[in-house]
């Protein structure tokens, strides 16, 4: 079967689907969240760097075609650190 590749809306970079944290933007109630859901989509890399560009420059309201909520925002800041401590202890 052929690999699904994805592009990062912040660092433009391209990767396998699964390298990528998924946002979306649920068809028809318009509602914004993470991982699931039918509708339009966007995919950012987990690094802080991408993460911050994308909520400085909106990047992925516009990819989206809405408004980001905040919380979504902070829900991926704390997914980040999460990963952030795991990389940690397995090192």
């Amino acid at each position: 079967m052929k690999p699904n590749y994805r592009r990062c809306v912040s660092c433009r970079q391209v990767g396998l689907k699964e390298e990528f944290w998924r946002i979306v933007r649920v068809f028809p109630s318009g509602k914004v969240q993470l991982d699931e859901g039918m509708g339009r989509s966007a995919y950012i890399c987990p690094q802080t760097s991408c993460l911050q560009a994308a909520q400085k420059k909106n990047r992925l309201g516009r990819s989206l075609h809405t408004t980001v909520p905040e919380t979504l925002y902070q829900t991926l800041w704390q997914r980040l650190a999460n990963s952030n401590t795991q990389n940690q202890i397995l090192i």
